[in-house]
This record gives C-alpha cells, structure tokens and sequence, in this order.
C-alpha cells in the first residue's frame, strides 16, 4: 500500500524540533518524513511561533525570517525599514541590546562628523597654536629691538623670531586648510551615516531572527516583542549619551567640566572644608589606621619576621655556606635523578653559566629567597586547599580573597609589607608568598574536587576511615593538580625576585634593580638571563620528579 501521509517537519533549530526521516513526529503519528529531500516546514507552527515572539508587526516579520531561512548568501534579502531610520531606538525596544550599543556609536562618530562640519571649527586648536607662536614671536622681537638699543647683538632674537614666526604661519596656513574643508568633513559624516543607516536596515531582521532561535530554545531568558519600556530606557541612554560625546567632539571649547571630573569642588561642596578633598581625607585616615596597627601589633609582626628570616638564614647558610662545588654537585646529581640526564646536562650548563659570571652567590641568595618562600606557600596552601576542595561554603569565602592576591598589582603589596615589617628580605617574602600562595590553593582544591564520588565511596565501603580516605585515596588522584600549583607557586615568586628588591631584597633583583637605574642593558640582559636558568632549571627538575623521569 502507496504512503500518501504528507511529508511535514517542525524546523530544527530555527523551526522547532527536528524529524527522523521516515518516522513519525512525536505528538503527530500520522506525519512522517519519507526522505531527506522531502523535510519541509510546518509554516502554520512556525508562524504562530514567530507571532508570539515579535508581537507586533506579525506578518512582517513571518515574511522576512522566511526569506532568511530560504536564504544562503551572505547579503539578506530582507530590508527592515524601522530599523534603519529608527537605528539604535528600534534595537532597543526589540531587545537587541548588542546592535543598539554598537550602532550607537558607529552613528555619534558619523553626527561628531556632521558637527564638525556644520558648527565646528576643525582648525581651532591650529588658530590657537599659530596665535601662540605668534605672540611668542613678537616677543623675541621685542627682545632684539631691545639688545639693539642697548648696543647688543640681537641677530639671536631675530633668528629665533624669524623660526618661531615661519612655525606661526604653518600653522596658520593649516588651520585655514582645515576650516575650509569643513564642507567635505560634513559630507563625509553623511555618507557615514547613510551607510551606517543602509547596514542596520539590511542586518537587522538577521541578528533579529537569531535572537528569535535563541528565544525559542530558552524563552525566559532572551527578550522578545515590542516593549515601549526597552524603547524608553534606549532613548534614555541615547539623551544621556549623544548630545554630550557630539558636543564635546564639535566645539572647540567645550565646557571645562567635560574635561576634568570637579571632585575638588565637590569634595569642598560636601566636606565643606576649603582646600579638602575625599582624596586627602580618606588617604590621611588610612596612614592613622595603618600607623596604629603597625603599633598594636608589633611583637605580632616581629615574630612574623622573625620566623621568616629563621627559615631564610637556613636556606641561605646550606646554600651559600657550603662549598660551592658540593652544592653544586648536589644539585645536578638531584636533577639527573628527578628528571633525568638531559636535564642534569642542562642544569650543568646553566650553574656553568650562573657560576662563570659572577652570579654564584646572588643566585644561591636569590634561591634561597625563592625556596623560603614556597616553602611557606605550600606548607600553608596545600592545607587550605584540601579544606577548601571538601568545604564549598569554606571556599566561597576564601574566593574573593584569593582573586584580591592574584589581581592586586604587585606593587601594591610592598605598602602594607614596609609599614608592618620593615624592608629587607624577610618581608620581601612575605610579599612573594602573597603574590605566589593563589595558585596552589586553588589548584589543590580543584584536584580534591575532582576526585570522583564513586572512588571515595568505594574506599568507605571496605571500611577505610576518613583520613584514610584523604591520604590514600583523595591526596595521590589529585597529585597531578596538586603538583602544577606548586609549580605555578615556585615560577610566580621567581617572578617576584626583581619587586622585593625594591625593598631591599637582595639576590638576582638588586643586579637588575642596579641595572635598571644606570641603564646598563648588558648587565642588566645578564642577570635576567640568571633569572631564567634558575627558573628553568627548578621548572625541570620538579616536573621530572612528578613524572618520574629520572635515572633509575
């Protein structure tokens, strides 16, 4: 028996669901799809959808997103008349927010060129400049008719008038180029215009119809229909805008308020003090604060220092006070058994050139100062990144502290670090384990979460406690991410090693600081490249060791 059901599909994507060829339509069991060719749309469904969502203008719209469906090439071939004249004012009561903010400014450039053709003066600021030299001229002049009455030379005065006077009518001459072609200026702003105009009118009903695609997979939260509220916060921010950008842009001396925020006078306005500002109030409170604190908690922030430089003399003693040709073995040997004999062939090299140059004890100094203060980040962030990777509401928290660490520039940190503890190394530490203690808590506490539920759960089962859990199972499948915190730890306080030196740190910093002062560029590449071998060379050897690429 011949299938005579007529061959319909919802359109996917655009038009609704989509169909399998040859088999019914859920909801519809008498509609199917024979064939691939066959796939058609079911229009009515299709209309009423887009009824519901342009709500006004139904027909219209059906038409045009039709036409945009049918369509393959890149120009439409719709043209929304609206949405050319009404621009930015049509976008925003259709809920176009992206096309009302970008055709916004596109149409203020070409009205800022409008105005500067119609009432502005394009050689204003040249006049002004050509009137400047002018006036210095005739001061020069002065000058040597002066020298001249008092039986002085005056050819200097009068060369430099006569330089200062040709600049005065280059300028001149500019200035009256530019104000001539005020025409052309207007000119071209209308063409911008009109063009801006044609391409709102032909994309429009396209970025329409996706934003329709977008409704009808999730309607609540994509902006439908014809809202005279959108349309009345658009003009809202047109009136806002427009007028202002398009004054201060056309006029040659736009209101001075337009150029320079009157916080002085408002600050006087509300402080009512003269000669007071938020500024100078708020800073002079802060330096009381900080001063009391510094103060209050002194013995606190002593031992802070004092731990600090405890573990730092350490580093510093094993490194430096040791024979260099131990330490040095020492660590090549290390590097070939955590990385293997490439690496300790490139550890080789690196030591060679760090000891060849002079940069042997600022760089032992300099690893010392690195490896105080990873020690510190890990000995604290690993911690905190278990608790934080098991306790969501702990990590919530601690969140927006950590993206305070991490975008702070770095400078910031040495204010508070030079009230509270000094300058010198130890605190130039406590600057780097602020600057470098982010990555591994946030890197263990996603490895901890990332361990699967069912694992955990597997391990509870056969009647492993919670710290049994923890140890054995949850702490080595999170190594891997665990292990690229402190990676990121240890490169992030190498990059701190030329900041703390700012404040007396020492090491490699202080040759790049000397370097940056007298501008010695050989030095200076020297020592960065120091810096450089360090890093790479601890890079290596701990991401060998976590790979288990050395000698066995």
């Amino acid at each position: 028996m011949t299938d005579t059901t007529v061959p319909e599909q919802v359109d996917s994507g655009r038009g609704g669901a989509a169909a399998v060829p040859g088999a019914p339509l859920a909801g519809e069991p008498g509609i199917t799809v024979t064939a691939a060719s066959d796939i058609e749309v079911n229009r009515d469904e299709l209309d009423a959808s887009i009824g519901q969502f342009v709500e006004e203008r139904a027909p219209y719209y059906q038409r045009s997103f039709h036409r945009i469906h049918e369509s393959t090439g890149l120009v439409p071939r719709t043209f929304n008349l609206w949405a050319a004249v009404a621009g930015p004012f049509w976008a925003a009561a259709r809920g176009v927010w992206g096309m009302f903010w970008t055709f916004l400014i596109l149409e203020i450039i070409a009205w800022v060129q409008i105005g500067r053709g119609l009432w502005g003066n394009p050689g204003a600021s040249l006049m002004e400049r050509a009137g400047t030299q002018r006036a210095r001229a005739d001061e020069f002049l002065q000058r040597a008719a002066d020298a001249t009455a008092a039986g002085e030379d005056p050819s200097r005065f009068e060369r430099l008038a006569e330089n200062i006077g040709r600049a005065a009518d280059k300028s001149l001459a500019e200035a009256e180029a530019l104000s001539a072609e005020a025409t052309s200026i207007m000119l071209y702003g209308l063409a911008l215009l009109a063009v801006f105009k044609i391409v709102q009118g032909l994309y429009a009903n396209r970025v329409y119809e996706k934003q329709y695609s977008k409704w009808r997979i999730d309607p609540a939260s994509v902006e439908s229909g014809f809202s005279r509220r959108r349309a009345g916060i658009g003009a809202a921010l047109v009136a806002a805008i427009a007028p202002l950008t398009i004054y201060k842009f056309t006029v040659s001396s736009p209101w001075a308020v337009l150029n320079e925020f009157p916080e002085k006078r408002l600050s006087e306005a509300v402080l009512g003090v003269e000669n007071e500002t938020f500024f100078t109030r708020l800073a002079t409170w802060l330096e009381a604060r900080i001063d009391a604190a510094a103060v209050a908690g002194a013995d606190v922030f002593d031992g802070v220092t004092a731990g600090v430089r405890s573990v730092l003399d350490a580093l510093t003693l094993a490194l430096n006070g040791t024979p260099w040709p131990v330490v040095m073995t020492v660590i090549i040997v290390t590097a070939w058994r955590a990385a293997g004999p490439r690496v300790a062939i490139f550890t080789t090299a690196a030591l060679a050139y760090i000891a060849l140059l002079g940069y042997w004890d600022v760089a032992m100094e300099t690893v010392a100062l690195v490896g105080a203060a990873v020690i510190i980040c890990v000995v604290i962030g690993i911690p905190l990144g278990i608790w934080f990777g098991k306790s969501r509401r702990a990590y919530n928290a601690a969140e927006p502290v950590l993206d305070l660490m991490q975008t702070l520039p770095a400078f910031v940190y040495l204010i508070p670090i030079i009230a509270f503890f000094g300058t010198g190394n130890p605190p130039g530490i406590l600057a780097t384990i602020i600057f470098g203690m982010p990555p591994v808590i946030r890197l263990t506490a996603l490895g901890m979460r990332g361990v699967p539920e069912n694992i955990k759960e597997a391990a509870t089962a056969f009647g492993a406690s919670k710290r049994q859990v923890l140890k054995d199972v949850e702490i080595p499948l999170a190594l891997p991410s665990i292990m690229a915190g402190v990676n990121q730890t240890i490169l992030m306080c190498l990059s701190m090693v030329v900041i703390i030196s700012l404040i007396g740190g020492g090491g490699l910093g202080k040759v790049i600081l000397e370097a940056l002062q007298y501008a010695a560029k050989g030095p200076g590449l020297l020592g960065g490249f120091a810096i450089l071998f360090c890093a790479m060379v601890i890079d290596r050897i701990v991401q060998g060791a976590f790979r288990g690429d050395g000698a066995r």
